[in-house]
């Protein structure tokens, strides 16, 4: 094990009172009603969406500006106090908890569109901007923003995770998309990463580094995205299989021949009954695809009918397709709040539901679902599953009793052999959630020690005191 560095070990517990105390006084001579200290707001700025215990921070800081992170930051680093950043609290994997208590800065009032260059395709946001709000800000000028990962999440939230979503396989993830950040690194000083270019061989690429950080390397104020021109023509489909290896291996098949289709989706039956119980779609409980093309009226029609022909070379079908726009809503709507539909699952009313991921190799893809499946079968628990196979990834959703010690117990040990599986055939343990504090120690096993004490030099290199949310990606 690495020998803990005097910062970090400095942070193994909670900072004095004293210094929690100084600052605290400090911020509310700035902030004043945005310095909230309230059990019930503390509360909400922790963690509570699977098994691991919320642990609130100390205050939360309302922040209007980049100067306003910058103050909050230098007060906090003045008093050795951690700081942690907060979205819209949609993360998966305990990004926002304060294991060590600590300030939490809310970005949620920087929600200011800054620019939009229409012709050079790229915009400037703060980090409160969610995408739904830039995507109907952005309706008028035939431009979007394609990164959806289903909830409607901050755009901030997004870099600090680099999220993926359900159009990843033509679109690419967020590191695809940010061209350049405003970040306020854990002194409180202010750097900017990179230009609006589209690309440069200037240096180190600073952007990549911080997109997928998790604030644990600085805090994300203003980000510079790469937009797309609104399709002329969109169609959505849904097709049915025998088998969820039939349907792996029509993706593989569909990505290996150049299609250029923007989304692929598999569901299982189980997922499938969801989303009838909760969005009455009427759709056979068979494992299915969700499908959706880009591009002009002719390519669409052109490529919808190709991907049919491959699905029928695979035993899939029905091929059902649209192009109506409401059809296409309902069909994606349904997509977006699989969490929900998953609810509808519950043999109990206690119980309640989280969502992991892993990625694999796309070819090793119907190995790992059909393994998954078979595990949640053999140990009896509810554990939906729902993926962005085009480039390997699937989330699994677990039903449990969080009361019922015993169920919590068989449903850690399913997640823990899913991840390892994924790590197996040659996967990560995380897709696109993060590994916020949930999946700490899977790093070991999917990183050479050598490859993560690359990780932590930068770590003490740039924040050599451990303020920023201290606790996740890396441990000592």
């Amino acid at each position: 094990m690495t020998e803990q560095s005097p910062a970090v070990a400095r942070l193994a517990a909670r900072p004095p009172q004293a210094a929690l105390d100084a600052a605290t006084r400090a911020l509310a001579d700035i902030f004043d009603a945005r310095l909230v200290t309230s059990q019930a707001v503390r509360v909400q700025h922790g963690h509570i969406l699977t098994w691991t215990p919320n642990q609130p921070p100390d205050a939360v800081v309302f922040a209007q500006s980049t100067e306003d992170v910058a103050a909050a930051v230098k007060i906090c680093a003045a008093h050795g106090v951690p700081v942690i950043a907060f979205g819209t609290g949609t993360s998966l994997e305990g990004h926002t908890n304060a294991p060590y208590g600590g300030v939490c800065i809310d970005l949620s009032m920087m929600n200011e569109i800054l620019e939009v260059h229409a012709e050079d395709l790229d915009c400037v946001v703060q980090p409160g901007v969610t995408r739904k709000a830039l995507n109907e800000y952005l309706r008028d000028t035939g431009l979007f923003f394609p990164i959806d990962p289903g909830a409607d999440a901050s755009l901030g939230g997004m870099t600090a995770t680099r999220a993926s979503g359900t159009n990843a396989v033509r679109y690419g993830t967020m590191k695809d998309n940010v061209l350049s950040l405003t970040v306020v690194m854990p002194d409180g000083k202010i750097v900017k990463t990179a230009r609006r270019a589209k690309k440069s061989s200037a240096g180190y690429d600073l952007t990549r580094l911080f997109v997928g950080s998790e604030g644990t390397l600085g805090i994300v104020t203003e980000i510079t995205l790469r937009l797309y021109g609104i399709p002329e023509a969109i169609s959505a489909a849904t097709c049915q299989f025998r088998s969820i290896k039939a349907a792996c291996d029509t993706v593989i098949e569909t990505i290996q021949s150049g299609l250029p289709i923007a989304r692929i989706e598999l569901v299982d039956a189980l997922t499938v009954r969801a989303f009838n119980n909760y969005a009455k779609l009427g759709l056979v409980e068979a494992p299915m695809l969700f499908l959706e093309f880009h591009g002009t009226a002719k390519g669409v029609e052109e490529q919808t009918q190709r991907f049919g022909e491959i699905a029928e070379g695979h035993g899939g079908g029905p091929f059902n397709w649209t192009t109506k726009p409401e059809e296409r809503t309902k069909l994606w709507q349904a997509r977006h709040d699989v969490f929900w539909a998953h609810q509808t699952l519950k043999s109990k009313p206690e119980m309640t539901g989280f969502a992991t991921d892993v990625c694999v190799p796309i070819s090793r893809l119907a190995d790992c679902v059909t393994e998954t499946i078979r595990d949640a079968e053999e140990i009896g628990i509810v554990a939906p599953i729902v993926g962005h196979v085009g480039d390997g990834n699937f989330h699994c959703g677990p039903l449990f009793d969080p009361r019922d010690e015993a169920e919590v117990a068989k449903v850690k040990a399913f997640v823990e052999r899913l991840v390892r599986r994924g790590l197996d055939m040659g996967g990560t343990c995380t897709g696109e959630h993060g590994i916020g504090q949930a999946k700490i120690k899977y790093m070991r096993e999917e990183h050479s020690p050598e490859t993560l004490n690359v990780m932590r030099a930068i770590k003490r290199a740039l924040d050599p005191q451990n303020i920023m949310n201290p606790g996740k990606v890396l441990d000592a």
